[in-house]
């Protein structure tokens, strides 16, 4: 006897198949990171991530321009200082490269959705998130000192216009003291994006070369998640919300998508995926030697972060994938 209900008849045309689509990828989906230099003119290619710059500020406002007309909602930034220090100046200094990026970005297309990382790596001249003990080799912060220069980073950033902060430095109660420094400042309005769930993970290398922030001895491991850790990153999230995160992220996506469910399972907050410059850069380089179909992978590997229960996507494909969305 065949079965009476077959799953196959549903599948028979291009629009049956959209019609009972169970998840949708949109251009609202989609955040674009930018890697923000000093100087100007300057568009340097990062030759671990093919088509991802480093651009000086004139630069960024033409990607945040293009980034408007195709549809992409927001843009993400990182900062490369020209110095570096030990009290990660160029972090939270007012005229820091981040800040001057987000002030220019909001001045030419005020509508962009711009979003501040606020981490201390890119500006320390030992590369970790943070102050360490004199003479520490090992790469352990020190969480509560960390924590006053992060704030000072967050309202910075706020003054000159972002519109959404984003700690990723997995300092322990990072969340509290940004909103509680934020709230102080005025800035009552401005949500924060915690990177909640971020893993000590090898996907990050070629972020390393762009953001120029490898550490110089030691490694994150004290402060960014085991790999192995799934029960510890619902308590990461749990510890964030009651700390007053407006939004999360799980950093990185591709194998963590057991994570992002898992979040969405235990909270209504809008949660983000990381698609990291590892998973950028694999299928980049498979698609660059023709052993993959780019366009297919990339948004078959967006939608399924949608279907895990991403709400946000941060991703270096998204200006490919907003002109193959235009076009479907």
């Amino acid at each position: 006897m065949f079965p009476t209900n077959r799953p196959r008849r549903l599948r028979q045309s291009p629009q049956l198949r959209r019609m009972v689509q169970e998840t949708t990828l949109t251009l609202n989906d989609l955040i674009y990171p930018l890697f923000a230099v000093a100087g100007e003119g300057i568009s340097k290619e990062v030759k671990s991530m093919p088509g991802v710059y480093q651009l000086s500020v004139d630069k960024i406002v033409e990607e945040a321009k293009e980034c408007f007309d195709l549809g992409i909602p927001s843009i993400i930034l990182f900062g490369i200082p020209v110095d570096k220090d030990n009290d990660a100046t160029g972090a939270w200094h007012d005229h820091g490269i981040v800040q001057k990026a987000a002030s220019a970005v909001k001045q030419a297309v005020p509508e962009l959705v711009v979003i501040a990382d606020t981490c201390l790596c890119e500006y320390t001249t030992h590369g970790h998130c943070g102050y360490l003990r004199d003479g520490d080799i090992t790469g352990t912060v020190l969480n509560d000192p960390t924590l006053e220069l992060l704030k000072k980073t967050a309202v910075s950033q706020a003054r000159a216009g972002a519109d959404i902060i984003a700690p990723s430095g997995m300092m322990d109660g990072f969340v509290a003291a940004i909103r509680e420094g934020l709230d102080e400042a005025g800035f009552q309005d401005i949500p924060i994006l915690s990177y909640a769930a971020k893993y000590a993970s090898a996907y990050y290398g070629p972020f390393r070369d762009a953001a120029e922030s490898t550490p110089q001895f030691g490694d994150r491991r004290t402060y960014q998640m085991d790999p192995a850790n799934a029960k510890e990153a619902l308590k990461e999230v749990a510890l964030d919300i009651a700390e007053g995160a407006d939004m999360l992220m799980v950093k990185p996506a591709l194998a963590y998508m057991d994570i992002i469910w898992r979040v969405k399972e235990i909270t209504n907050l809008p949660v983000a995926a990381y698609n990291v410059s590892g998973e950028y850069a694999m299928v980049k380089a498979a698609g660059l030697n023709g052993w993959i179909d780019e366009k297919r992978v990339t948004l078959e590997t967006l939608t399924s972060f949608k279907r895990a229960g991403a709400d946000l996507i941060l991703t270096y494909h998204a200006k490919d994938a907003a002109r193959w969305l235009s076009q479907s």
